[in-house]
């Protein structure tokens, strides 16, 4: 009996050992701070992305109790607004904010994490990324870069962008020096048109001294404050090109992998605060400018002809079909993309497109 007391007392003495250490760490955890650096594609404090992703930051460190205190860099403070994602899956910083569409370079299956022409609203790339597996794909893809992707920020449909001429048919795309990245560009190219990528700090400069013959930005809010309207008349709609672009925060995967789980939390809760919050944000703000532009004399807002946008469908249909070809991830990826999608339009015809078709002004 008092061999099993003693050996009773001994085992209860390991594990109070064992509690008290696992205790220990967590305090240690819960004390430990750290300060990160992160490097943005925006212009500094440029309204919608840039302070987006001010408040999103902001929200961390209250979250953390000042545990976790990011430094933000817009672009070309640190580094270019191209070289975010390289930055970031080196370590030469923590954390980085942008739009995956821009990293084509790097494998061109990210451009399914932006937007695709003619693809998935807002709605429904949430729905997608969320809940139908597209977050899992998106961090598979980002794990070979030493990245884990959250979404963080979306601005809804965009506008098809600013033209210096008239669209009246596809042959009015030909030679058209355009700003516009990801797929969207590839289309393009398909009418004869040249497509270019240029971070949003180059664009009207670009614009205004015929760099560029036209250029698709965001939408009313961002493209006045911009100046676009004042370097070009007519602003076309619909979106074709972007009809819910997601755009990104990346952390680098041994950064986030010191994290205690707690931080890394705040981290995901903020990304998906900030993807919601930014799209409410472009919903209010762009309805405010748009009726400020229909008043602008300067300014000519036009829908793209039918058998235009029609084009541009079957052109977006033969790109994204070469790309699976070519390109085995981005054929996995669009695989899951396309069958939600399939599911998700259904839905949306007799949910909010039904309804939109009832509503008047």
């Amino acid at each position: 009996m008092k061999r099993r007391e003693i050996l009773a007392g001994v085992g209860a003495a390991a594990l109070a050992g064992c509690a008290q250490e696992q205790t220990d760490s967590q305090v240690a955890a819960s004390v430990e701070t750290f300060e990160w650096k992160m490097v943005t594609t925006w212009p500094p404090n440029f309204p919608g992305m840039g302070t987006g992703v001010a408040r999103m930051v902001k929200q961390i460190e209250q979250a953390s109790g000042g545990r976790l205190k990011i430094h933000v860099y817009a672009a070309n403070e640190l580094v270019p607004a191209m070289e975010v994602f390289d930055t970031v899956s080196r370590g030469a910083v923590d954390m980085g904010h942008g739009a995956s569409y821009y990293w084509k370079g790097k494998t061109e299956a990210t451009q399914f994490f932006t937007a695709i022409p003619f693809g998935m609203n807002v709605l429904e790339m949430n729905g997608w990324l969320y809940f139908g597996g597209g977050l899992e794909l998106y961090r598979e893809l980002y794990a070979d870069f030493n990245l884990v992707p959250f979404p963080a920020g979306n601005t809804g449909v965009q506008m098809g962008g600013w033209f210096n001429t008239e669209i009246h048919s596809v042959a009015d795309l030909k030679g058209l020096k355009m700003r516009i990245p990801g797929l969207g560009g590839a289309v393009l190219e398909r009418a004869g048109g040249t497509p270019v990528t240029l971070p949003g700090g180059e664009i009207f400069t670009s614009l205004q001294t015929g760099v560029i013959d036209a250029t698709e930005w965001v939408g009313p809010y961002n493209d006045m404050i911009m100046g676009l309207h004042e370097v070009a008349r007519y602003y076309y709609y619909p979106g074709w090109q972007e009809p819910g672009p997601t755009l990104e925060c990346i952390v680098n995967k041994d950064a986030w992998a010191v994290l205690p789980a707690d931080l890394q939390a705040i981290i995901e809760i903020a990304s998906a605060a900030l993807n919601d919050q930014m799209t409410a944000e472009f919903m209010a703000r762009n309805a405010e400018a748009l009726a400020e532009l229909e008043k602008d004399s300067r300014v000519e807002i036009r829908e793209f002809p039918p058998e235009v946008i029609e084009q541009m469908r079957v052109w977006t249909n033969e790109v994204l079909d070469e790309l699976v070809a070519r390109d085995p991830k981005a054929a996995k990826i669009y695989a899951s993309f396309s069958k939600y999608k399939k599911k998700a339009v259904r839905w949306s015809a007799i949910s909010e497109q039904a309804f939109l078709n009832t509503r008047s002004l």
